[in-house]
């Protein structure tokens, strides 16, 4: 490829709306274009990395005994009605009608559809286990869309379900998908780190998340792990065990049970240093509107909340935390007039109360009781009127494994691909069954496997750049190598290029040449900022029969005899796709 033929305008400055790096990259290096918000068109350099990745994706996926379809964007509502997720997945998922007035969804993903398929054809015991995937654009009608292509509404995913008969084919299935995944991953240059997390709108037990790990603004979630196992979790399945702490008031002096005033004291710490005691024997009460109706969260005062936690523990699928105005409503309702800071069970009535585990060990300590100003100190648990516990505390560094008992670390983490044991959560309601050997129609017990093939392409870039611009893995890369003679005008540099590049393209390496009529400058910032991962440099040099061959990932720069350039991109090229 010719750099003046080349569909590509690099930009001398970052987009305004761009906020993190791998966002800020691609517009200015040419590789998308917005076309309205969270929506992008992919360029013939951006479309080169996707298909790259598609490839890997795809190579390692058939492989690994998976066979590709590709399934409609367009899905009817009645499908998603049988699984119940109609209502359930909420306003991400584009709703619109047809002409002749019939309900339809773009696909956010395909658990209902490839189970409808799989009802229709895997009738028998003989069939399975089966694994079946496909890579296509999806849809998600995002609130707000950020990040360039790490939050868009518009992606491309690969998306894979397997069909087994027992636990064990799903354990087995989903054993070889994660092997599958870490070798895709390491094959597009971005090792990951698998974590446990929560299965979200796609349900199921069991699921695990491949982050790359990156310091970087795009990180999305806390992943707490241990250097001294293999324990690793997204913040919103994370589990660790708490320093030893006082839990027990009459440590402090607690002994009676009593009422006290405590005024101007809105937040923990203020009724901490009032009361002159620790907050962890303090219980605070939050309210939390789950479903669109009020509920009720103790957890011990020096934790906090991990609301994806708190929805799955009251079986909600949306929750936020409650509005002045709402609390102001609840309290008036049930006869009281108090604050934030001061509210508690005590007295209210038809509401869901749970407490966090960290209630559990708590004795003697402060409470409110929905007067304004006043506390309850030495309260015990028959005091608060809770009966369901349930881990919803978020975890924080420096708490300890939960396997091994050293102290967890975190790290921010951009989420790549995501694994789920969904079981029978789609197969039972929709009625996705095989006979088995005596005869009997049981439910297909199903996997469920993705990986974000533009989020890839962006956590690439995330975890590969300077301050120049984007350093490419080489597997994914557009091009290889690009070729640059400095001066257009001088026809001993020229010819040395042209030979250089003629007989990169016979040996099947994908290189450009920049034959544009530009300055050096332009060229050697262009090639940098697109991100080749190798240039050789024509130049002065050239007359002694050297040119520069420099390497975009060290910066490392050494002068060789135009062959010996040619035979170093091969041998790296080569060694780099193995």
């Amino acid at each position: 490829m010719r750099m003046s033929k080349l569909f590509v305008q690099t930009l001398r400055e970052f987009p305004s709306d761009a906020e993190v790096v791998s966002h800020k990259l691609l517009v200015k290096a040419g590789y998308i274009k917005k076309l309205t918000s969270g929506v992008y068109t992919y360029l013939p350099l951006m479309w080169r990395v996707l298909k790259k990745i598609e490839n890997i994706t795809r190579e390692e996926m058939d492989n690994a005994g998976a066979q590709e379809l590709l399934m409609p964007f367009l899905q009817p509502k009645e499908l998603w009605v049988e699984s119940g997720r109609w209502e359930a997945y909420g306003k991400e998922l584009m709703r619109l009608r047809d002409r002749h007035d019939r309900e339809m969804c773009l696909g956010p993903t395909h658990e209902e559809i490839i189970t409808s398929v799989a009802r229709d054809i895997l009738k028998s015991y003989k069939q399975l286990p089966m694994n079946l995937y496909q890579i296509q654009s999806k849809f998600r009608d995002e609130v707000r869309p950020r990040f360039g292509l790490l939050r868009g509404r518009e992606f491309i995913m690969k998306d894979g379900y397997s069909f087994g008969m027992t636990q064990e084919d799903l354990d087995k299935e989903y054993k070889n998908m994660a092997d599958t995944y870490t070798r895709i991953f390491n094959r597009c240059g971005l090792p990951t780190k698998a974590v446990q997390s929560d299965s979200g709108a796609i349900g199921g037990n069991v699921s695990h998340e491949y982050m790359v790990i990156t310091d970087t603004d795009a990180g999305e979630n806390d992943v707490f792990y241990c250097d001294d196992c293999d324990y690793a979790a997204n913040s919103n399945h994370a589990v660790s065990n708490l320093p030893k702490a006082v839990v027990d008031g009459k440590e402090c002096g607690l002994i009676e049970k009593k009422i006290v005033d405590t005024p101007n004291t809105k937040t923990i710490e203020e009724l901490s240093d009032f009361l002159k005691v620790p907050q962890s024997i303090i219980c605070k009460c939050l309210v939390y509107i789950a479903d669109k109706k009020p509920i009720l969260a103790y957890i011990r005062g020096d934790k906090q909340v991990e609301e994806t936690k708190l929805m799955n523990a009251v079986g909600a699928t949306d929750i936020r935390i409650a509005t002045a105005e709402e609390i102001e409503e609840l309290m008036q309702k049930n006869g009281f007039s108090a604050r934030a800071g001061f509210i508690s069970a005590i007295g209210i009535k038809d509401i869901k109360i749970i407490a966090d585990n960290t209630v559990k060990e708590m004795k003697n300590f402060v409470v409110g009781i929905n007067e304004n100003d006043k506390h309850l100190v030495g309260a015990n648990l028959e005091d608060i009127q809770v009966k369901d516990f349930a881990d919803f505390r978020l975890v924080e560094a420096g708490e300890f494994c939960p396997k091994c008992g050293k102290p967890l670390k975190v790290t921010r983490g951009i989420e790549v691909g995501n694994i789920f044991q969904l079981g029978t959560k789609y197969s039972k309601p929709m009625n996705a069954v095989y006979l088995d050997k005596d005869g009997k129609a049981k439910p297909y017990v199903m996997g469920c496997y993705g990986i974000g093939i533009t989020r890839t392409a962006a956590a690439a870039v995330e975890a590969h750049y300077d301050e120049h611009g984007i350093k490419w893995p080489i597997s994914i890369a557009p091009y290889h190598v690009i070729v640059v003679p400095v001066s257009g005008n001088d026809e001993k540099q020229k010819f040395v290029a042209e030979d250089i590049y003629k007989k990169l393209s016979d040996k099947g390496i994908e290189v450009v040449i920049d034959d544009r009529n530009e300055r050096p400058g332009v060229k050697f910032k262009d090639a940098d900022l697109i991100g080749f991962p190798f240039r050789i440099t024509v130049g002065k040099t050239v007359a002694d029969g050297k040119v520069e061959f420099v390497t975009r990932e060290t910066g490392e720069k050494v002068e060789m005899t135009p062959d010996e350039a040619i035979n170093t991109v091969v041998e790296k090229i080569t060694e780099a796709l193995k």
